[in-house]
């Protein structure tokens, strides 16, 4: 049962608030003043508070923040006569939830206190999801809990302690290194070092020599002999990052190391064995890369023993609250400062936005709102103006996160010689139906409920296309 805790100095609001709260099947507890409800959330756990703004001695606002720096993660609600935007403003700097001015309708109070609950409820189910994935695992740093990580989670699970070589793949910014460390330090075989190498980084020319070392006098400028990262990272992990974009030439050198075990350091004769793990990532089409010539097709499969694809924000929405908590509070403690609230409408601005930088721009967001917003919560106008209007998905967000080739689609390059898109939609339709069956358990009313079709016309489509659906 949700239990709320009214503080209110005026007798006849408190009795009024506390009739519609028990008719709702809220346990209430009363306080006439600001100090007698501090001590209450000090001794009691509460779903949730309302405080009046002005009442004698203790202030609501002055109530709200001294909760806050009690960390009593209770979420307020001011109930004011003042409803200025100003008192919105310094109700939630303190840490309100929301407020509602007098006269309200109890109604619109109802919804502002279950939206609350909900909120609070979210953020408790999310902590606890966090904590559980981080004993299971020990995935520092990793966050989030959605269904596109939980097979992030779950594949890295199965192949930390192997050998295997793996191929992550993602856009910039989502985190492919991190993933790479995830998987190195759970390997409890790898007493080897983790050595990253981002292979657009460095010159094409002084490639080879950081790959493999040289020996002196190797060439012009190689005054002495130097090992290279195959060697730092024996019995360890090397990660290749962009990896499509090694030269032809060393693409038949790494394939050789990773058939054989062995190499020679520029200028030297010597073969050196090798034990190292390969984490190899990209944020291009490999596939593509190999089609046209510029990757060698034996080397991808033998780094694609494992694909592993790190999802974009936008298609992980619900990781957002996560995310922004987690940086909010990790530079809130670099920088010395409480952390940062987001007001309702910020917060569904960041949650809309595209994220074309993934996690990488949101860092970068929130190490930015942390140095220039000056008091404790960050609203609307604080943001940049990109995050201020609302963008329609564009088409490759929705192919995406309909994962055509899921149902029975094609990848969405276009060849020259053209597409049929009568099959591919024909393919795309069937395979939604079998799927929306497998869900409902074969239930055609669930199924067609699901489609948004009358039940006739989805039975008439499968007849059409030939489907047959078996209960398993």
């Amino acid at each position: 049962m949700n239990h709320i805790l009214i503080i209110d100095d005026d007798e006849s609001v408190r009795d009024g608030l506390e009739d519609f709260f028990k008719k709702n099947d809220f346990k209430v507890t009363l306080a006439s003043n600001g100090q007698a409800g501090i001590d209450l959330l000090k001794e009691e756990k509460f779903t949730i508070f309302l405080v009046d703004l002005v009442m004698p001695g203790m202030a609501g606002l002055d109530v709200v923040r001294e909760v806050s720096d009690l960390h009593i993660t209770t979420p307020a609600i001011v109930i004011t006569a003042y409803g200025t935007v100003q008192t919105a403003v310094e109700a939630m700097k303190m840490g309100a939830f929301d407020y509602i001015t007098k006269p309200f309708v109890l109604d619109e109070l109802m919804l502002v206190v279950n939206r609350a609950i909900g909120v609070s409820r979210l953020q408790q189910e999310n902590l606890l999801l966090k904590m559980q994935l981080k004993r299971k695992y020990d995935f520092k740093g990793i966050i989030g809990n959605s269904p596109p990580m939980q097979k992030v989670y779950e594949m890295i699970g199965k192949i930390a302690d192997t050998d295997s070589t793996v191929l992550i793949t993602g856009e910039s910014g989502t985190g492919k290194e991190l993933v790479a460390k995830t998987i190195h330090y759970n390997n409890s075989y790898s007493q080897g070092p983790f050595v990253p190498l981002n292979c657009a980084a460095i010159p094409k020319d002084l490639l080879e020599s950081e790959l493999f070392g040289h020996e002196k006098g190797a060439f012009t400028g190689a005054l002495n002999t130097r090992i290279g990262r195959f060697e730092l990272a024996h019995n360890g992990t090397l990660f290749l990052d962009e990896i499509v974009e090694l030269a032809l030439s060393l693409q038949g050198k790494l394939l050789r190391v990773l058939q054989e075990k062995e190499f020679e350091r520029v200028g030297g004769v010597k073969t050196i064995k090798t034990n190292v793990r390969i984490i190899a990532a990209t944020n291009k089409d490999i596939e593509k890369a190999v089609t046209e010539g510029v990757f060698r097709e034996d080397l991808f499969y033998r780094l694609n023993v494992i694909p592993l694809h790190v999802p974009p924000i936008r298609r992980r929405r619900e990781d957002m609250p996560l995310l922004i908590d987690h940086f909010v509070h990790e530079f809130a403690r670099k920088r010395k400062r409480k952390p940062l609230r987001f007001s309702h409408e910020a917060m569904e601005c960041l949650l809309k936005y595209r994220w074309p930088g993934n996690v990488r721009e949101l860092i970068n967001l929130i190490e930015r709102l942390t140095i220039l917003v000056s008091g404790d919560t960050v609203m609307v106008s604080d943001l940049p103006e990109k995050f201020h209007k609302v963008t329609p998905p564009k088409m490759d967000d929705i192919f995406e996160t309909f994962k055509l080739s899921d149902y029975g689609g094609q990848r969405i390059d276009i060849p020259n010689n053209g597409i049929d898109l009568n099959t591919i939609m024909e393919n795309i339709e069937k395979n939604l139906i079998l799927k929306t069956l497998e869900k409902t358990g074969g239930v055609k009313n669930k199924a067609a409920k699901l489609l948004g079709l009358n039940r006739t016309t989805l039975i008439e489509k499968m007849k059409k296309k030939e489907i047959e659906f078996q209960k398993s």
